[in-house]
């Protein structure tokens, strides 16, 4: 495994915070409404504690105020959520702490929303699990 003798929360910690930025790339690669400013990591690392810390104060808001909707959806407004979140992150970023992360509109957003999940599973897919190590 790649991440196997990473037992400090602290490092695990950064190490996801490294792979969210990496998905942040590969997001504004891919998508056409995505943008950033500056060619550099500072970019899409401050991107990524701002997405951070709004997947873990609203997204569970949303995902509660909306749960009537995920089930009758059989989950599919999850990525409505996810894209909102990023959208939200975005604006956030560039507004409040001058970040150049742009996202241009919704479909931009649950786009990238949806390719920063997948490269972030894939990603995280590589770090093992801290319960599961022997």
């Amino acid at each position: 495994m790649l991440f196997a003798g990473v037992p400090d929360p602290h490092m695990r910690l950064i190490i996801r915070w490294l792979i969210t930025s990496i998905s942040l790339l590969v997001a504004a690669w891919l998508v056409p409404g995505i943008h950033v400013d500056h060619d550099g990591w500072a970019v899409f690392a401050g991107m990524a504690l701002v997405l951070g810390l709004v997947n873990a104060v609203l997204r569970p808001i949303l995902k509660l105020l909306s749960c009537p909707l995920i089930i009758l959806t059989l989950g599919v407004f999850v990525l409505v959520i996810n894209g909102l979140t990023l959208w939200l992150a975005s604006s956030i970023a560039t507004r409040w702490f001058g970040v150049g992360f742009h996202v241009d509109g919704f479909w931009s957003a649950f786009f990238g929303a949806l390719i920063v999940s997948i490269v972030s599973v894939s990603l995280h897919a590589l770090m093992p699990d801290a319960k599961r190590e022997d």
